[in-house]
């Protein structure tokens, strides 16, 4: 499969309609910003950004794995019940609540950890800063520690007291959803197939299991799968070095071939030279519907950070809990 090469109009067509579509989102969110702040600990913890970035500073220096397994910490979060850190609870088997999904990095929970940590250390701090809006910010900061854009986040989120282990599996994406699936699941939380685009970026410093797309990689004939998008043959090839059929459960590969520990548009590369690993990556380059969008980040690295910043931005106001059914926890792993 090739993209056509874009006339000057088809390009402004697609810079109107996602520009359209960021203005959109940021209007649809304004109602949730009176509830946040980017000031909210200014007089309480000042140092809150300071100290979790210290925090980041540190983990990814042991390990690279913390980077992608923080993003995807606050993205499953947010989705599941809301940015409220319920992601993180501990069930009665002293298990993490997300347990169903067992790719949840056990390097991102560490890091949550000793943030929250740090924090609390600070006499001024201690037990005044959300385990949800701290992991916000550590999010913000593994983005632009690894090459990306440096934002602004919102804060004031308080902790929910409620697990989410009876519904982590029906509130994300699944790895063979299609351009449908992603758009039904997304608006869902308020974002538009700009934000999931943008969004899906994020798997530009991404790890995936061999679990989630082993099947992609032999039921394809000549280039073609029947159940899915199609894939590079070459990369298939390698693909199935990777990923035997008797691959062990801790098989893992990069989401991007192009520059897998930099954030930057190498994704949406990866995506325009059909090297996408996960059936729900690659059909939004297959898909007509979302390809111009896909094209569009690829060769615009700039408009990719404006994208996943307001697209971030919107995330991070889904299911704010109020003093009524939220708290700060003292320890991220337990409801006080």
């Amino acid at each position: 499969m090739r993209s056509r090469r874009s006339s000057p109009s088809w390009r402004r067509s697609v810079v109107a309609a996602v520009v359209i579509a960021l203005a959109a989102s940021w209007s649809a969110a304004a109602a949730a910003q009176a509830q946040l702040s980017q000031s909210y600990y200014a007089s309480t913890c000042p140092n809150v950004e300071t100290l979790v970035r210290g925090a980041v500073t540190q983990k990814l220096q042991e390990t690279f794995n913390a980077a992608p397994g923080t993003l995807r910490l606050f993205f499953h979060d947010c989705f599941v019940r809301g940015c409220d850190a319920s992601v993180l609870l501990s069930g009665p088997d002293d298990e993490h609540s997300a347990g169903a999904d067992t790719t949840l990095s056990p390097d991102a929970l560490d890091l949550v950890t000793r943030a929250k940590a740090a924090v609390d250390a600070d006499p001024k701090c201690a037990y005044k800063v959300s385990c949800a809006d701290i992991l916000a910010l550590a999010a913000r900061d593994v983005v632009s520690q690894t090459g990306g854009p440096y934002y602004q986040v919102e804060l004031g989120r308080l902790d929910g007291k409620v697990g989410t282990r009876a519904v982590v599996k029906h509130s994300l994406p699944g790895a063979g959803f299609d351009l449908d699936q992603l758009n039904k699941l997304f608006a869902a939380n308020g974002l538009t197939q700009t934000d999931m685009i943008a969004l899906s970026g994020g798997h530009t410093i991404g790890v995936t299991h061999c679990d989630k797309f082993v099947r992609r990689l032999y039921t394809f004939k000549g280039g073609r799968n029947s159940a899915g998008p199609p894939m590079n043959l070459n990369f298939l090839r390698q693909m199935r070095q990777t990923c035997p059929l008797n691959y062990t459960p801790s098989a893992f590969a990069m989401l991007d071939a192009v520059t897998p520990r930099k954030f930057d548009n190498g994704y949406y590369q990866t995506l325009q030279q059909m090297k996408g690993l996960l059936a729900s990556d690659q059909v939004l380059f297959a898909d007509r519907r979302s390809r111009a969008t896909v094209n569009y980040f690829a060769a615009n690295q700039t408009a990719f950070f404006d994208a996943f910043v307001a697209a971030m931005a919107k995330l991070g106001r889904v299911g704010v809990k109020t003093a009524a059914d939220g708290e700060i926890r003292r320890v991220c792993t337990k409801v006080n």
